[in-house]
């Protein structure tokens, strides 16, 4: 009996530890100081969002001239916007405009994180960037962690494109492979359920994913797929792992496909054809 309290004693206090601390395992921000100055090999503005709770957003915007639209890129869950801002050449070489936040907490952001939180701040910046481009020109990209933040914008609004990074099936069905021994949809405080996400997103999906993944299996992926046939083209990038796609040539193929626009003909362009 001794032991079987014992061993009561330590469940509990390991549920307990989860719940008040998870943050700590999900979570690896890198914090910036308000004086930080990001650097670029090329232009970009770098904004300011006051949230209505007194949280604020940070972001860099990337422009291009002539853009076919806009990259809203929802980040991983890690470091800050400082190193992930990198990832814009992969889009302004492509002809895109882009666009990538900090979440709360994260580089120069600052408030209190929750799921509805992040949920309600990219939500808020994809309005402000639908005042200046029409949603058909408006991409949302997400990557890793990212990628149930960027499904559950899609399925609020009506992008022209979503495309998944690495995706999880469900942030708790990812969770729940490592800790099936802990009642996690009681202490869970993100479930992220990109699987009932993708049910009502009207756009095209797009998912990019290695097959070696070891933290979001690519299996994860195949679920979504076989979830979502008619919306989802899975695009495998076979011996690919978590943190290396784009060290891999297909990766880049996979991205320009998707992402290009075949030019519409202008009046008198069209071919009359050989005369004998």
């Amino acid at each position: 009996m001794t032991i079987l309290l014992s061993l009561l004693g330590l469940y509990i206090a390991i549920c307990l530890s989860f719940y008040f601390f998870q943050h700590l395992a999900f979570f690896r921000p890198e914090k910036l100081s308000t004086a930080f100055q990001y650097k670029y090999p090329f232009p970009f503005e770098e904004l300011d969002f006051d949230m209505e709770d007194g949280g604020r957003i940070n972001a860099i915007y990337f422009k291009v001239p002539n853009s076919l639209g806009v990259v809203f890129y929802l980040k991983g869950n890690s470091k800050s916007i400082k190193g992930w801002g990198k990832f814009a050449k992969d889009f302004v070489s492509n002809g895109y405009d882009f666009f990538m936040m900090d979440y709360r907490g994260f580089g120069k952001s600052r408030g209190k994180r929750s799921q509805t939180k992040v949920f309600n701040d990219a939500q808020f910046i994809y309005k402000w960037l639908a005042q200046s481009y029409p949603e058909n020109k408006i991409v949302l990209y997400g990557r890793s962690w990212g990628s149930g933040i960027a499904a559950r914008i899609a399925s609020w609004n009506k992008p022209r494109l979503l495309i998944l990074d690495s995706p999880y099936f469900s942030f708790f069905y990812n969770v729940n492979r490592y800790l099936f021994f802990v009642p996690l949809r009681w202490l869970l405080r993100y479930d992220i359920r990109t699987d009932q996400y993708l049910k009502v997103t009207a756009c095209p999906i797009h998912i990019v994913h290695g097959t070696k993944d070891r933290l979001i299996s690519f299996a994860q992926s195949e679920k979504l797929k076989a979830l979502h046939p008619d919306k989802v083209t899975l695009h495998a990038i076979e011996h690919g792992r978590h943190n290396n796609l784009p060290e891999f040539p297909e990766f880049f193929e996979i991205l320009y496909n998707i992402l290009y626009i075949k030019p519409e003909p202008r009046q008198g362009d069209e071919s009359h054809g050989n005369h004998a």
